[in-house]
């Protein structure tokens, strides 16, 4: 069933989780997954992964349809999205939770785009995250080792009106080990610095344990995309690797898009239970 993003965080106790896909064999593995574990989950699109469909529209049209058929809440994301052309092609088709991401730019400038996109989100019934402190591994747009100040992170959704605030606490994207040790002294005083939901950003390199933690200090919102990525990579390369002669992908991505779903009904329930 399609949610709103409110609805998705209502009676939270731990936090939701947050997938990115780039196939259609990912948004089925997510969807899946939920439903495996009875738990709501947020299946997410990335600029990038619109990029390489080419638009936005079939692949995100299918990934609505799959929310709605699905027996547990999702919420279609739109994640990173650096363009606002884009924004507006969201809130057209019919997705109401966006990551608008203006990180890179100096505050001021990350001030001013930000609010505007909210204000346009919040007239179309829209959710708007955002980030504050450079997250790393976007391929140089953010710098590794720089934390969110809780002060000047209140300061930003006070002046930006946003609904959920990405925070850099020592995670980075795309890590393919998990030794990231998140600085939890400061997520605490985040979680009472800003009234909004927390997001964990890059936690495919951070151990369950520290994921839990996170958690506990005040993250309401994990998002993974690596980790379905190795999943999915390594039952495609097992499979492979005992029938070499396979050709038709059906055979080999569908042991991959099992272990994603496995992956995603393990993941949803521990940070439900966390």
């Amino acid at each position: 069933m399609n949610t709103d993003a409110p609805g998705i965080f209502t009676g939270l106790r731990g936090a939701v989780g947050a997938f990115n896909a780039i196939l259609l064999e990912h948004a089925e593995a997510i969807v899946a997954g939920a439903e495996q574990a009875g738990l709501p989950v947020i299946l997410q699109i990335s600029q990038n992964a619109v990029r390489y469909h080419g638009s936005l529209d079939p692949f995100g049209a299918a990934c609505l349809s799959m929310a709605g058929a699905a027996s547990v809440p999702v919420l279609v994301h739109l994640d990173h999205i650096e363009d606002e052309t884009l924004v507006h092609q969201g809130l057209a088709l019919g997705i109401r939770s966006i990551m608008f991401d203006a990180a890179s730019s100096a505050y001021e400038e990350n001030v001013t785009r930000t609010r505007a996109v909210t204000e346009r989100c919040h007239a179309a019934g829209c959710w708007v995250e955002a980030e504050l402190g450079e997250i790393g591994g976007k391929d140089g747009a953010h710098a590794p080792g720089v934390r969110t100040d809780p002060a000047e992170a209140a300061a930003f959704v006070a002046a930006t009106g946003v609904d959920s605030l990405a925070v850099a606490v020592g995670s980075s994207h795309a890590m393919a080990g998990r030794d990231a040790v998140l600085d939890d002294d400061l997520i605490g005083r985040l979680a009472g610095a800003v009234p909004v939901p927390l997001v964990l950003h890059g936690s495919s390199g951070v151990p369950d344990d520290g994921v839990r933690r996170a958690v506990g200090r005040g993250i309401r919102k994990v998002n993974v995309g690596t980790r379905l990525n190795q999943v999915l990579t390594g039952a495609v390369r097992a499979t492979l690797a005992e029938r070499e002669s396979l050709t038709d992908p059906r055979r080999y991505l569908s042991p991959g898009r099992d272990r994603m779903r496995d992956e995603v009904a393990r993941l949803v329930q521990l940070l439900a239970g966390a």
